[in-house]
């Protein structure tokens, strides 16, 4: 089977049952991973949780794991909804997603590539897995990267990012197609920032990997 992984935010879920339907329209099994960080920073200050992140990761305590996990669960309902009835909800750290611990982040893990069977066995059913970003442990891990993470150990074709924006934009200008190592160079010149950064990541470690990637209208290629 050939299977893309779509990997949408857990601010909106607009468009995500269009996505799904045009991978499986082009005969692609589909597996989609979400994220929830507005959701998490958003609980965590009504709460009086410190929100803070060093190297782009969420500094997770044993409380704001609490929080994580509470809000991936609403934001995979939601997600679930918009794709439709073809829907299953998974939640990552139950099904074995993988990652290696960061401890000076608290609960924190960087993904690594894992092929969970529940995932397989759904895609295998024909219906679509909705996967959330935690990992065994349980671990809070960065939706971007769980989502490669996932592409590469389940042997994805593709993977897409949607993204509230139409794509990857460098002065001002959208970018139609980008190279990993002119992706990489620019990163490293702080070139880019905010949420675009992570997505730029993944999707080049999905190319080194041989997976295919796309954020919105730009494509990452080799």
């Amino acid at each position: 089977m050939t299977v893309a992984v779509l990997k949408v935010g857990g601010a909106a879920t607009d468009g995500v049952r269009e996505a799904v339907a045009g991978l499986r329209a082009d005969g692609r099994r589909v597996c989609v991973v979400h994220g929830a960080g507005a959701q998490i920073s958003a609980e965590m200050e009504r709460r009086g949780l410190e929100v803070r992140f060093l190297g782009g990761r969420r500094v997770t305590t044993p409380d704001a794991l609490e929080v994580v996990r509470e809000s991936v669960e609403q934001v995979n309902a939601s997600v679930c909804e918009a794709v439709g009835s073809d829907a299953v909800p998974l939640a990552g750290d139950e099904v074995g997603l993988r990652a290696t611990p960061i401890p000076e982040l608290g609960l924190v893990g960087r993904a690594i590539p894992s092929a969970p069977r529940a995932v397989l066995a759904v895609l295998a059913s024909g219906r679509v897995p909705v996967v959330s970003p935690l990992a065994r442990g349980p671990l809070n891990v960065n939706a971007d990267e769980a989502a490669t993470a996932l592409a590469v150990g389940i042997g994805a074709k593709e993977i897409r990012f949607l993204s509230d924006v139409p794509g990857v934009y460098h002065d001002g200008e959208l970018i139609e197609t980008i190279s990993v190592a002119c992706a990489e160079s620019l990163l490293d010149a702080g070139s880019f920032d905010g949420g675009i950064v992570p997505k730029l990541q993944a999707a080049a470690a999905a190319v080194r990997s041989g997976v295919s990637a796309s954020i919105g209208l730009t494509a990452v290629t080799v």
